[in-house]
């Protein structure tokens, strides 16, 4: 009675290693996969929201419009260099109106009409470069077409 047993179990041999194998392969690898995208996906947002604010702070030095834009643009820029080095993509900061960083010209506060106020807003599409390859589609479906963030800073130009 034993030897017929003998042959059942040599043919379940590493049943167990396969069911592990597919637990790993469609079980905790998508997991991590989704878990670090995550992770990149909001590092990248507090970049973007660190790069915006910075630049607006940058803006406030003294000079004149063209020279605070530059300094706006070149914050930011400094503000999310991994992201720039990931994106293989160089802001232009003497013009500052063209993603990765846009820089506003002056326009007149939504509070006080009579002050007025520059906007920075860095952005970053991960459709083009996503994090992991292949999520960019996944991403861009749940996501939107890319990440940014603005700030808005009132200027001082002493004229008041």
């Amino acid at each position: 009675m034993s030897k017929r047993r003998l042959p059942q179990r040599r043919n379940a041999r590493g049943v167990i290693t396969l069911e592990f194998a597919f637990l790993m392969m469609f079980g905790v690898l998508p997991l991590l996969l989704v878990t670090f995208t995550g992770v990149m996906v909001f590092a990248a947002q507090q970049s973007l929201a660190l790069a915006a604010g910075e630049g607006a702070r940058a803006a406030l030095r003294y000079g004149d419009i063209p020279e605070r834009r530059a300094n706006a643009c070149m914050a930011a820029a400094r503000s999310m260099q991994w992201l720039l080095n990931f994106s293989r993509s160089t802001p232009s900061c003497s013009a500052a109106n063209a993603p990765p960083i846009t820089v506003s010209q002056p326009f007149a506060c939504s509070s006080d009409g009579s002050v007025q106020c520059i906007r920075v807003i860095a952005s970053y599409d991960h459709d083009a470069h996503p994090f992991l390859p292949g999520t960019g589609r996944l991403l861009g479906w749940s996501m939107g077409k890319s990440l940014s963030s603005t700030a808005v800073v009132q200027l001082d130009l002493g004229n008041r």
